[in-house]
C-alpha cells in the first residue's frame, strides 16, 4: 500500500532537487573548486601543474566524467592540482569566455611559467578516463631534478656547497612524479638529484644498501641524514622541512595599495568591456551547447550510464554563435499546471490501485471559500513541483505523475 505521508515527503524532497544541481562537486570532494576570482591565485600563480575542468551542472558528459575526475584528484593529491569551474554561474561566465570555453566539459592543463612568468595553458584532448588524465598531467609536472652519475657527483656536491641537497638513490631510470613534485616544493632552497643504482662509486660513498633511499645533506660540512620513513609526499615534506621551509602554495596574496590613478581607471574600464564581451560570446556558446545536449539526451534517470573509457574529450557542439548571426526570438513554453484529484475515487484510481503508478502528491487543505487564496507555503510547494514537472516534460523524461 502507498502511504499518503510518504508521497507527500517525496514531493517535498523532489522540490529541493533544483538547488542541489548548483555544482557537480560537493565541499568534501577532492576536486578543488575555483572561480574567476580565485583562479589566478590558486592556479595561474601556483608552483604546481594543474588540470582544470570547465563544466555546467546540466551537461550529461560532465556528469559522466565526474566520478573519473574525482578519482584523478585522489591519485594526483600532493603531485598536481585538480580543479573545476562551474561555468553556469553567472559570475563565472566572463572568465569561462576569456579561457576560450566553447563546450562542456572542457579540460585544460596549466603549467607554471618560467621564473614566475605567465603559465602555459593547453587543451587536454585525450580520453576521459582517470588513468589517461593522470598520465597526461604527470607528464606536464616540471622536472627540477638533476641526474647525477659517478662522473658528475663530485662537481654537483661542490657547487653551492652551503645549500641543502637531497639525493634519491633508485633502481629506476625515470624520475618519478613524487620526486619532481618535491623538487617543486623546495625549489630554490634544496637542490634535488637522482642517482641510479648502477653508479657504484656514489652508492659506496653514501653507504646505500637498499632502494629507493633518500639522503639529505643539510649543507656545508654537516653529516648527511638517511631517510627511514615511507616514500609518501607528506612524510617526505616533513623530513626535508628540517633544513628548509617548503614554498607556499598558493602564493600569499599581495596587500592592496590605497593609491589609484587614471591609468588604473582606464585599465579597469578596458577589463570591464572585455569581460562583457567574453560573457556574451560564452553565453551564446553555452546556450547552443545546452540545446544540443538536451536534444541528444535519450537516457532517463534509471538508464543513464557512465561514458565509455574510449570516449574522446569533446563537446556536443563547440561552435560559438557569432554576434552578427540573426536568430528568431523563441518564447519559452509555459509551465503546465498540475492536475488535481478532487475526490477519493480519483485518488484511488490514479495512485492507489493495483495497476496504478507511484504518484507525486502535493496535499493542499480544502478551501471553504472558492475565492480564497492559498497560503504562501502551499503556493511555493505547487510552484516547485510545477517547475520540476515542466522540466521533465520538456526533456520528455518519464518520472512520476504529479497531482
Amino acid at each position: 500500500m502507498v502511504h499518503i505521508n510518504t508521497l507527500a515527503a517525496t514531493a517535498a524532497s523532489l522540490s529541493l532537487l533544483t538547488p542541489a544541481l548548483a555544482s557537480l562537486y560537493s565541499k568534501s570532494s577532492p576536486v578543488l573548486q575555483v572561480d574567476g576570482n580565485s583562479y589566478d591565485r590558486l592556479i595561474a600563480k601556483s608552483n604546481h601543474t594543474s588540470i582544470v575542468e570547465f563544466y555546467a551542472p546540466w551537461c550529461g558528459h560532465c556528469k559522466s566524467l565526474q566520478p573519473a575526475y574525482e578519482k584523478v584528484a585522489k591519485n594526483l593529491k600532493g603531485l598536481a592540482k585538480v580543479a573545476a569551474v562551474n561555468c553556469d554561474e553567472e559570475s563565472n561566465k566572463p572568465f569561462c569566455g576569456s579561457m576560450g570555453v566553447q563546450g562542456f566539459p572542457t579540460l585544460k592543463i596549466v603549467r607554471p611559467g618560467k621564473k614566475g612568468g605567465k603559465p602555459t595553458v593547453e587543451d587536454y584532448q585525450g580520453q576521459r578516463t582517470a588513468k589517461a588524465i593522470v598520465d597526461a598531467v604527470v607528464e606536464k609536472i616540471p622536472n627540477h631534478v638533476t641526474r647525477v652519475t659517478d662522473a658528475s657527483l663530485e662537481k654537483w656536491l661542490k657547487d653551492k656547497n652551503e645549500t641543502a641537497k637531497a639525493i634519491l638513490f633508485s633502481e629506476q631510470g625515470k624520475t618519478s612524479a613524487l620526486l619532481r613534485a618535491l623538487a617543486v616544493d623546495f625549489l630554490g632552497s634544496i637542490e634535488v638529484a637522482q642517482v641510479r643504482s648502477k653508479d657504484s662509486a656514489a652508492i659506496e660513498m653514501f653507504g646505500v644498501t637498499s632502494y629507493p633511499s633518500l639522503v639529505l645533506l643539510p649543507g656545508g660540512d654537516r653529516e648527511g641524514i638517511l631517510y627511514s620513513g615511507e616514500m609518501k609526499k607528506e612524510a617526505l615534506v616533513q623530513f626535508l622541512s628540517a633544513v628548509a621551509t617548503p614554498n607556499p602554495d598558493p602564493a600569499p596574496a599581495k596587500p592592496k595599495s590605497g593609491k589609484s590613478s587614471t591609468k588604473d581607471g582606464k585599465k579597469a574600464s578596458k577589463d570591464s568591456q572585455k569581460a562583457a564581451k567574453d560573457s556574451s560570446s560564452f553565453s551564446k556558446a553555452s546556450l547552443s551547447h545546452a540545446s544540443a545536449d538536451s536534444s541528444s539526451a535519450k537516457a532517463t534517470q534509471t538508464t543513464e550510464t557512465l561514458v565509455d573509457d574510449n570516449y574522446p574529450t569533446e563537446s556536443p557542439n563547440p561552435n560559438v554563435v557569432t554576434e552578427d548571426a540573426q536568430k528568431p526570438i523563441v518564447l519559452p513554453d509555459a509551465a503546465p499546471t498540475i492536475s488535481s484529484l478532487e475526490t477519493e475515487a480519483e485518488l484511488q484510481k490514479a495512485c492507489l490501485g493495483a495497476k496504478s503508478s507511484t504518484c507525486v502528491l502535493a496535499l493542499i487543505a480544502a478551501q471553504s471559500d472558492a475565492d480564497a487564496t492559498l497560503s504562501a507555503p502551499a503556493t511555493a510547494a505547487l510552484a516547485s513541483l510545477g517547475e520540476i514537472h515542466h522540466k521533465h516534460a520538456q526533456r520528455k523524461g518519464k518520472l512520476f505523475p504529479f497531482y
